[in-house]
């Protein structure tokens, strides 16, 4: 499975953006898929995951509420609409798919095979 990750970008405090993972090959419809960040000197962090079939999703303490994750199985896609962004989301944002069935184990890195190549998402005044 191929990841390409889009729609990073320069955005104010308080302000939304929306970022899209697009898959190639593999079965797409057979994996758990997650976001991930990482800023500058930290480790990379969980902040987002959606099951196979969209029925059930995870998010990070830090952004529930506020980012929102989706999936078109059909168009191969997951998304994460980020809104009331704040500075400290700012980070490389990363997809990523796994075969985990466990939704809990879906927060975890280890848990994925696949990963894109990272979408940068600045939030600044």
């Amino acid at each position: 499975v191929q990841l390409q990750a889009s729609g990073g970008g320069l955005v104010q405090p308080g302000g939304s953006l929306s970022l899209s993972c697009t898959a190639s090959g593999g079965s797409f419809s057979n994996y758990g898929m997650g976001w991930f960040r990482q800023a500058p000197g930290k480790e990379r962090e969980f902040v987002a995951a959606i099951r196979r079939t969209s029925a059930a999703t995870y998010y990070a303490d830090s952004v529930k509420g506020r980012f929102t994750i989706s999936r078109s199985n059909l168009k191969r896609t997951v998304s994460l609409q980020m809104n009331s962004l704040k500075p400290e989301d700012t980070a490389v944002y990363y997809c990523a798919a796994s075969s985990r069935l466990i939704l809990s184990s879906l927060r975890l890195n280890n848990a994925y095979a696949y990963w894109g190549q990272g979408t940068q998402v600045t939030v600044s005044s």
